[in-house]
């Protein structure tokens, strides 16, 4: 059955919630160590007057506006201000370098961009000479702005002064324009259009309809149990439908709270201090704070470590295991288990409120799943692309079986076409992609999105075994799928990245990045002297220690897939040198020929 959700896109709803719930808290952020509090309708006027400031600018209805910017509220109030006005909101990573920024700002036609401050407003200017389409840049954080000349000067203005240009436009015309524009407004409009991370080619935008967003929530909001109350801390960047989901889609039709942090170096504190209800992470993201509480338990005492394994021991068979199952000596053990070692963990990485926490976007080893379930957070693994507007499937929170992505959410029509490639079909399935008729055609064909992800489903519950693409065939003819292999060996704390090679070779092999800060306090504890990255991985007894990680993973695998010799990497994998996209995936092909020598030695 459908959640009832009004058929509204998000502009009408920011407008609605403004007039249901106006003094309630919808948005906090943190700045300078205070929390600041806007409300829904606070939220709603701010939104009007930035939408009203672009239309000033000469924005029409349709147009599109560019953000460049780490999450904070300025974000969401130039995206729903774009919506309020009937234009159309484009995220460009604010990690890429200038030549990523050229390329999207004028691939998308944005013809205003909002930038968070000089460095990104400078990316920009760079390239102004090559993007005719766009008008004006906005700036959030203007220190530095006066040292640029009068024609740089001229192109640009404050967010302050966006949203009193707006301001003034209400004044002299009353909300005519925005009620207009909203009432105009058809869920079939484009309101959102997110880049791809372009891990084998150029980025592609897909087009978000408001009918996308409103078809994709019931699934969201009937498999997490999500209603009004959660807060939730935003950090992952909001050009990425994962973020927009939490903070964008769920809460505007449910009416719950988001948290904006100082940045996102901050994280770790900002948790702690929100201590959210609802936690979405990236794989990379438990990696680290497995490798945090794996450091933190190497510097402790013995005594400590001994509570800590046993807790641990104790409560590892209740991983998969729903709560209500629990039989009274089982709560008994893991109640001892939580007052003893597990509830100062959870408090330590700011998760001890959390009912549910969630991880998706890429591969995880299901070994870092079952051991945040064994410390009690309710960690559930969930599925979805840009294509289909973010989450398709996931784990009841009842039934969670470790290495699946669970049964398909509501509203969607799924099958698993050839070469076990999984298709689904549904109201969130996007538009198109912009200005890209090709590969629109071959990614939708007959209503069925094709996600590109070979799948096996087992009980009801959904497998992701890899991308299509990235199936390898040695020279002995066997399959493979690189990424068990690398999620097995980046269980370790000590392995960050894990690049496989087997494409036409005897054996298999693989680049390795280590985890400098985890590798680094290992080093340390070792009376290891090194100075940076390549020092500490040219340490024979970091190649020991990294060789010993990988025969752990080897041991859980078939002979046929064991990773039989490996080159550690001396530097970090880098966006700006093309190795991993602005979402820190792997672009294997660019990878591959820039260590095409050592991939060679390997198999000398």
């Amino acid at each position: 059955m459908t959640h009832p959700l009004p058929e509204r896109s998000l502009p009408q709803m920011l407008r609605e919630q403004a007039r249901a719930q106006g003094a309630r808290i919808a948005i906090r952020q943190k700045d300078f160590g205070i929390w600041h509090p806007l409300s829904w309708a606070d939220y709603h006027r701010r939104a009007v007057h930035v939408g009203l400031g672009f239309a000033a600018l000469g924005l029409a209805r349709g147009g599109h506006v560019g953000v460049i910017s780490e999450n904070r509220v300025e974000w969401v109030l130039a995206q729903m201000g774009a919506g309020l006005v009937g234009a159309v909101t484009v995220g460009v990573y604010p990690t890429s370098p200038t030549n990523e920024v050229a390329y999207v700002v004028g691939h998308a036609d944005i013809e205003i961009v909002v930038c968070e401050d000089q460095e990104q407003a400078d990316k920009v200017l760079e390239a102004i000479d090559a993007l005719p389409r766009l008008r004006r840049i906005v700036v959030i954080e203007t220190k530095g702005l006066a040292s640029y000349g009068p024609e740089a000067r001229e192109r640009l203005l404050s967010f302050a002064e966006l949203e009193a240009a707006g301001a003034a436009l209400q004044a002299r015309e009353g909300d005519a324009r925005v009620d207009a524009a909203l009432a105009a407004q058809s869920l079939d409009d484009i309101g959102l259009m997110i880049y791809t991370s372009g891990s084998t080619g150029a980025p592609k935008g897909a087009m978000i309809s408001w009918r996308n967003i409103r078809g994709v929530v019931p699934g969201i909001v009937e498999r997490l149990q999500l209603d009004a109350r959660p807060t939730h801390l935003s950090y992952l960047p909001l050009c990425h439908v994962a973020e927009q989901m939490l903070t964008s889609f769920v809460p505007l039709y449910l009416g719950s709270q988001v948290n904006f942090g100082e940045s996102i170096r901050t994280v770790q504190e900002d948790l702690r201090e929100v201590a959210p209800t609802m936690f979405l992470g990236v794989p990379r993201i438990w990696e680290k704070l497995h490798a945090a509480i794996s450091i933190k338990m190497q510097d402790t005492g013995r005594l400590r470590r001994s509570l800590y394994r046993r807790a641990l021991a104790t409560c590892a068979p209740l991983a998969e295991k729903p709560r209500a199952r629990w039989t009274p000596g089982e709560r008994l053990r893991f109640g001892l288990a939580y007052w003893s070692v597990l509830r100062a963990l959870q408090n330590f990485i700011g998760l001890r409120n959390a009912r549910v926490a969630l991880t998706g976007a890429a591969p995880i080893p299901p070994d870092v799943v079952r051991f945040f379930r064994t410390l009690g957070v309710p960690l559930v693994e969930v599925y979805g692309l840009t294509e289909s507007t973010g989450m398709v499937s996931g784990h009841r929170l009842d039934q969670v079986k470790v290495g699946t992505v669970g049964p398909a959410t509501e509203g969607v029509e799924h099958r698993v076409g050839d070469q076990g490639e999984l298709q689904i079909r549904g109201e969130m399935v996007f538009r198109g992609y912009y200005k890209n008729p090709e590969a629109t055609a071959a990614s939708i064909r007959d209503g069925w999105l094709h996600t590109g992800d070979v799948v096996a489903e087992e009980g009801g519950q959904l497998r992701i075994v890899d991308r299509l693409k990235d199936i390898m065939i040695t020279a002995g003819g066997k399959n493979l799928t690189p990424s068990e292999i690398e999620n097995t060996m980046k269980a370790s704390p000590y392995v960050k990245e894990c690049i496989v090679i087997a494409e036409g070779r005897k054996f298999v092999s693989a680049l390795v990045q280590i985890d400098y800060e985890t590798v680094g306090k290992w080093a340390e504890a070792q009376r290891l002297a090194f100075t940076h990255f390549r020092s500490l991985v040219e340490l024979p007894r970091v190649r020991e220690l990294i060789d010993a990680e990988l025969q752990r993973g080897n041991a859980r695998l078939a002979q046929v897939v064991q990773v039989r010799r490996f080159h550690l990497l001396t530097k970090e994998l880098d966006h700006d040198d093309g190795e991993v996209t602005a979402t820190m995936k792997v672009r294997r092909s660019s990878i591959y020929k820039t260590y095409a020598g050592e991939i060679e030695a390997l198999y000398a």
